[in-house]
């Protein structure tokens, strides 16, 4: 029971880039950084085995931005021009690149941090990459057309290329590809209406487990400041949880500790694993066993046992290193508090 895992992302050290930052600048270039890279993939791997986490992931040690990361191989988009664009409905401005002509691959976007992965662990192995709905919104499009239609057609066109990926990932090895969809919770109506079917064309065809990340935000100043505005009850997973329950998708990674999401909406999720955030990624504090295996404890009102798997709010990127792994330590300690409790 009760299975532990990270939403994603980690911190990066700061011998490969920047700290504390969301988009760092890397601290090497050429052979070097991806030496670099591949060291810092290979000591998250070893924290987190350390740790007892389950569920283990690369970090996304290799990305400067989870989104950015997968458009870098993807033809079509223009890196050159970024222009500043308002994202998550202008929740903040970001940098970001355009949509020139027809997407296409270059190539293999993550084989070699997914093939290292493999090859250093005999854990579970979860690889994450940016949906479709969630890219749309981090792009500025000048190809594929205005309005609604213009933004499905460019979503359809991502999640074609991300199927191709994430089909490669599995014969890497991986045992769980999951798809991350912050924008599930801004744009909720569109999500129910056309993000979760962009999704399932995203993983179609895989027989590892497919798993959607949709939260409330890194823990960044600009996420804090929007939450504090959504009052006192937070019910956007009221709207998409009920299409995702009829998908495809087989896991859904959801917020849960220190937010203001009613517990009552995982009820929404039957039939599905439910990946329940314990760690409060907003926060340097680190939780005690006792508090995660209380949260785990709420959560079981509401999904089954052998359903629930602990996992962190969000990603942890923009945290400092050492708070990072204290807070993976006392997630696998909360779960075996956990195990013994409601066994």
């Amino acid at each position: 029971m009760f299975r532990t895992a990270i939403a994603g992302s980690l911190p990066k050290p700061s011998w490969l880039a920047e700290t504390e930052k969301l988009w760092p600048e890397w601290k090497a270039s050429g052979a070097e950084l991806e030496r670099a890279k591949a060291d810092a993939t290979l000591l998250w791997l070893k924290v987190q085995e350390d740790a007892g986490i389950d569920i283990v992931g690369d970090g996304e040690q290799s990305r400067q931005h989870f989104v950015h990361g997968f458009l870098a191989q993807v033809e079509g988009i223009d890196f050159e021009h970024k222009v500043k664009m308002g994202i998550r409905n202008n929740r903040y401005d970001a940098m970001v690149p355009q949509v020139v002509g027809p997407l296409r691959l270059a190539g293999r976007v993550h084989a070699a941090e997914a093939q290292l992965a493999r090859a250093h662990t005999d854990k579970l192995l979860k690889f994450t990459l940016p949906g479709p709905m969630t890219i749309v919104d981090t792009v500025a499009d000048r190809h594929y057309g205005e309005g609604k239609q213009g933004r499905i057609r460019l979503a359809f066109a991502f999640a074609e290329l991300l199927n191709q990926e994430a089909r490669a990932l599995q014969a890497d090895g991986v045992d769980v590809v999951q798809f991350d969809e912050p924008a599930f919770n801004v744009y909720m109506a569109d999500a129910a209406e056309w993000g979760v079917a962009a999704l399932e064309r995203a993983a179609e065809g895989l027989t590892c487990k497919t798993a959607v990340h949709i939260c409330y935000g890194y823990g960044i100043k600009a996420n804090v400041d929007w939450k504090a505005t959504l009052g006192e009850e937070w019910r956007q997973y009221e709207q998409v949880f009920p299409a995702l329950a009829k998908s495809a998708i087989d896991q859904v990674s959801l917020e849960c500790f220190h937010s203001h999401v009613p517990p009552e909406l995982m009820r929404l999720l039957a039939g599905k694993d439910v990946m329940v955030g314990v760690i409060d990624v907003a926060s340097d504090t680190i939780e005690t066993p006792e508090e995660i295996a209380e949260t785990i404890g709420r959560a079981l009102q509401f999904v089954p046992r052998e359903r629930l798997v602990a996992c962190t709010n969000c990603g942890l990127a923009p945290m400092r290193r050492e708070v990072a792994e204290a807070k993976l330590a006392a997630l696998a300690k909360g779960a075996a508090l956990a195990r013994q409790r409601f066994a």
